[in-house]
């Protein structure tokens, strides 16, 4: 029952073709390929940081901030109130099971 079944190997149907051998091929050495021409610089436009833009990267940053530790704040607390509901519920069936054995 735990010995490893090794699957048998199916016997081959049909034409079966010998390996193909591939002969080896000289390298002759070639005309160089002419060099390509210097491409011009793309002119992309500089970035300037006004104080109105700079400033607006900072509320920017800042709001982002506080979603993000609003979020995270939020999914602490729902923790938080989901394993005091279940420790409350342990303690409520603790004491129905103590009193239902005393009863007995």
């Amino acid at each position: 029952m735990f010995q490893p079944k090794i699957p048998t190997m199916p016997q081959p149907s049909g034409l079966v073709t010998p390996p193909v051998v591939v002969q080896p091929t000289t390298i002759t050495p070639g005309t160089p390929a002419p060099a390509p021409a210097a491409a011009p610089e793309p002119s992309r436009p500089v970035v300037q940081l006004t104080p109105g833009t700079a400033v607006a990267l900072v509320g920017a940053g800042t709001a982002v901030v506080l979603v993000v530790g609003t979020v995270l704040v939020s999914l602490l607390l729902a923790v938080a109130v989901t394993s005091a509901s279940v420790a409350v519920c342990a303690v409520v069936l603790r004491s129905l099971i103590a009193s239902h054995a005393k009863r007995r």
